[in-house]
């Protein structure tokens, strides 16, 4: 197996670390923190097929991967913090009251 296949093979255990984590946990930092394994396990598949291919594609979708990531974490952790200042809790469970 060579170095692409290496990444492949960590790229999916990383992802199905994260999917766990999303569908085990209840708290919502760790929701999020999961979410951020998965879009980087995405980001290490595009660098290896970029590396297998010679082809600097791969590489453009990371960079557009690291700022969708980048916004989701400026903006998740800010309505995490804002319902944790009125509800006391982060538990996902609890928060489907906010439900219409």
């Amino acid at each position: 197996m060579d170095y692409s296949g290496v990444m492949l093979v960590t790229s999916a255990a990383i992802f199905t670390i994260g999917v766990a984590g999303v569908l085990i946990r209840r708290n919502a930092l760790i929701f999020f923190m999961s979410i951020e394994l998965m879009l980087n396990a995405a980001n290490l598949a595009f660098a290896s097929f970029s590396y297998f291919l010679n082809s600097l594609d791969g590489q453009v979708f990371v960079f557009f991967v690291m700022m969708v990531a980048a916004a989701e974490a400026a903006v998740g952790l800010g309505i995490i913090i804002a319902i944790f200042k009125n509800r006391k809790t982060v538990d996902l469970y609890d928060l489907r009251l906010l439900q219409g």
